[in-house]
This record gives C-alpha cells, structure tokens and sequence, in this order.
C-alpha cells in the first residue's frame, strides 16, 4: 500500500510539473513585450526598423522558446561565421551545425544588428526608408538571410498582426526621427539654421554642397548624432565609416550623404606622397565608393604619389 501510495504521488508530481513546464512557454504577445525596448534601443542605434528586429526575433527564436534562445540566448538563429565567442551546435540545414551563444538577450540584440550592418550583402538595406518595413523584409531575404521563400511574407505578417510598425514610431521619436537635410542652394561658408529642423550650436558650414562640422577630440560620433537627430549608423555612413572611431581636433565631418562627385571645375586631383582616398573623399565631399568606381580601382586600395585621381 505505501509503495502504491508512493507511485501515485510521483505520478501526481510529475503531471503538475510538467504541466507547469508547459505553461512556462513564452506566448508571442508575452514575448514581444519583453523585447520591444532592446529592439527600439537598437534602431536608434543602427537604424534597423525596430519592427523588422522583433518579427525576425519572433519567427527564429520561436518566441523564445527554442533551443538556440533558452539554450544560447540566440534570438536570431546567428550562425557561427568566424565568430570567436562561445558556440552552441544545433541541427538546422545539416546536423550539429556551430551558432552563436551569448551572455544574454541584449547581446544577441546588439550582435544581430552589427551582423547586418558590417556585411557589404545587407548594405543596401540601409538606403530604404527606416519606416519600409515591407522593403526590409523583401530585402533581407534577397540578401540571402533566410532560405524559406515565404521568410518576408512571414516577416510582413508578423509585423502587421502584431501592430510592431508602432516601435518603429516609437523609435524614431526618442530621439526625434532622422530627417532629410536639403543641401542649401549657395555654396556659402555659413549655413542658415533655417535650411536645417535642429538647432545649431557650431558653425555649420558646407563643401560641394553637403553640410559638415569641423569635429573636436571632446565629441563623438554617437554624442553629434543625437545633436543632429541622425542614427549613429546614418552619421558613420555619411563619413563612409562603419565603426566609431576617436575624433581628433578638425575633423570634418558631414551631416548628411556626400556627393557622388566633386563640384564643377574640380576635375581632378594630383596625390601627395601619403593621400589616401578616403581623405580625398572627405575633402572633396565625394562618396567613397564612387570615388574609387571613378578611378578604376579596388576598394581598399591607395593612390602612389603623382597619381591623377579623377574627381568628376
């Protein structure tokens, strides 16, 4: 009889545990709740639409309850690809393949945002409205992130059923949202604050008419951006720069998209020894990627001294 008893009692354990093991599971309105601030954090950051962060978040950790998310604090299926940090295998496309594991959920947040931004394949993405969430999903899978042919519809319906356009809003609201600046007309020194929906406190001033500030070693990238209400990503990227860096004293730097080439009657430039082309593409306010395609060369390459390098 007592061990009859015993029996039953286990049994009985063992259904209620099990059963709250069940209703642990994260729900997706639960999960999106949870989330949401690393994801509005992280488009304020790198310009990612706060909605794409979620429903990709949503759809590859299964809400967070697959494997790679409790197991790896993987929210975005990140596969290993050189990575040097702690690894979790896991069968997805071939048996026990290497993903990434983190300490926690913000740094796979954050390592999501810097795996799309840092690879030249996703780049073209950031040229899309921050508001096209349609255009992200589409491109994301065009960029080869997933394989699944349905990856932006599923994408799209996520967003859509779970209204996550409003983060994006939200976003782009703390700070105010990134705004177009027109290029004034004149080429003048100074720059009217009147061309411009943020208050000046330096001198504006202009170069192939695309506005730029001279830079101090006491400012930094991030700190300039929310004074002009630009994505730190949006303002690395119109210095054609992909990750923070000091600014030393003089530094110019521009506040919104270089030219493709130099002003009229600036045709061409003849090197010193030591000119690289990024400083010809910040003097000249010219794109860098244009610049070398102008020029015939590879990216990452330098002129030698003497060298002609054409500027319209």
């Amino acid at each position: 009889m007592n061990i009859l008893l015993k029996y039953t009692f286990a049994l009985i354990f063992l259904f209620f545990t099990g059963s709250m093991a069940i209703g642990q599971k994260m729900s997706r309105p639960e999960y999106i709740e949870k989330y949401k601030g690393l994801a509005v954090k992280q488009m304020q950051v790198s310009g990612i639409p706060a909605s794409i962060i979620l429903a990709q978040a949503c759809l590859e950790s299964g809400d967070g309850n697959s494997r790679l998310a409790t197991e790896g604090r993987n929210h975005f299926g990140i596969k290993c690809h050189n990575w040097e940090g702690p690894k979790i295998y896991h069968d997805d496309d071939a048996s026990g393949e290497c993903f990434r594991k983190y300490g926690d959920a913000e740094e796979s947040f954050k390592d999501h945002s810097d795996f799309l931004r840092f690879r030249d394949r996703y780049r073209f993405l950031f040229e899309l409205n921050v508001n096209d969430y349609k255009g992200w999903a589409h491109g994301l899978k065009k960029a080869g992130y997933a394989t699944n042919p349905n990856y932006p519809q599923m994408l799209i319906k996520i967003i859509e059923d779970y209204n996550l356009s409003q983060y994006d809003n939200l976003a782009l609201n703390i700070p105010p949202s990134p705004i177009e600046i027109e290029a004034p007309k004149e080429a003048n020194p100074i720059i009217s604050s009147e061309l411009y929906k943020f208050t000046l406190d330096r001198e504006l001033l202009e170069k192939n008419g695309v506005a730029y500030i001279v830079g101090s070693k006491n400012d930094t990238y991030s700190s300039l951006a929310r004074d002009y209400k630009l994505f730190t990503r949006e303002l690395l990227r119109f210095n054609d720069l992909k990750n923070e860096q000091p600014i030393e004293e003089g530094t110019i730097i521009y506040v919104e998209k270089k030219k493709k080439k130099a002003e009229p009657l600036l045709e061409k430039h003849i090197t010193d020894a030591g000119d690289t082309m990024y400083e010809l593409s910040q003097r000249y306010a010219i794109q860098l990627k244009y610049l070398y395609k102008m020029n015939n060369m590879k990216s990452g390459s330098e002129p030698e001294a003497g060298q002609i390098i054409i500027l319209r």
